[in-house]
């Protein structure tokens, strides 16, 4: 029983990094792209 809660909790623990990596990609490509959409938007405004 002990072994069970001890993998699920590593389990869990290993889910739970992953997803943070993953919602800090995310945030990277969201800011590139906003940085891309303001660089399209200054050479069209000049």
């Amino acid at each position: 029983m002990l072994r069970t809660r001890i993998s699920l909790l590593s389990l869990l623990a290993f889910a739970f990094v992953s997803a943070c990596e993953t919602i800090e990609g995310a945030g990277q490509d969201i800011e590139n792209a906003g940085e891309s959409i303001s660089d399209t938007a200054e050479e069209a405004d000049s």
